[in-house]
């Protein structure tokens, strides 16, 4: 029996393959979970969130007074699919990519606004993106990278600093109108920081790809590929914003 399965993205949680790990051997190749298939949905769904940024990349220059009841009320609408395609795991063939277009519509006019503020900044993030992702999922498959126990304990516990430091800070904003200093501001700590949250987001990654080959080793349902591919887009959304403040904070200081 394998280790218990740990990963920093609440997606992808510890329990979530539990209950097909005995069940490998009895059920039809076509009715379980593949990596082919995984990586299939996640191509789709990475799709649906450019198509839907590209959608709205005008909006916020066009008719800057339509950017933020946009921005807020996907980011609310996506979080609200988010939870639901956590707890009904099986509608993720839907949930998924709604979430993926609500999350796109909202990337689509921040994109927007911070390629409007550092020209060229968006091709960036997405291409450094793209490349961690790509290069860690090689290191991953070459066993350069190995998700030990103790590797996996340090990003969970790691993650979740960052988690409670963001939530603080949109408590401080929300009550006294004041927020952190280091994680907005562009000098030494704040760029120190961003680069720490960026290096956490992309070692989550290679935490996802453990799990879901430990999820296609216990033979978990056909639907878990949407789920699992779901699970990447949360990780891959978050670093991308990641790389684009951290980016701005850089361009800022030019």
């Amino acid at each position: 029996m394998p280790m218990a399965l740990r990963t920093g993205n609440p997606t992808l949680k510890e329990s979530t393959f539990a209950s097909y790990r005995t069940s490998v051997s009895s059920q039809p190749a076509a009715n379980t979970m593949s990596l082919d298939g995984t990586v299939h949905r996640t191509f789709f769904l990475l799709c649906l969130v450019v198509g839907s940024a590209s959608l709205v990349w005008t909006l916020a220059q066009t008719n800057p007074e339509l950017a933020y009841p946009v921005v807020l009320g996907s980011s609310i609408a996506s979080f609200i699919t988010a939870i639901i395609t956590v707890f009904k795991k099986e509608w993720s063939p839907i949930t998924a990519p709604v979430y993926s277009v609500l999350e796109g519509l909202a990337l689509g006019v921040l994109s927007s606004i911070f390629e409007a503020i550092y020209p060229g900044i968006v091709i960036q993030a997405f291409g450094l993106t793209f490349g961690i992702l790509f290069c860690l999922l090689a290191a991953y498959r070459s066993g350069l990278i190995k998700p030990t126990e103790n590797f996996k304990l340090g990003v969970v516990a790691a993650t979740g600093g960052i988690a409670l430091l963001y939530l603080g800070n949109f408590f401080m904003r929300l009550v006294f109108h004041s927020s952190i200093p280091f994680i907005h501001e562009s000098g030494p700590y704040g760029i120190i920081f961003s680069l720490i949250v960026v290096v956490i987001a992309a070692l989550n990654l290679v935490l996802d790809f453990d799990f879901i080959e430990q999820g296609v080793e216990y033979g978990a349902p056909k639907y878990m590929e949407w789920y699992a591919a779901f699970g990447l887009m949360v990780t891959l959304i978050w670093l991308y914003l990641e790389i684009l403040r951290l980016l701005a904070k850089l361009r800022s200081n030019d």
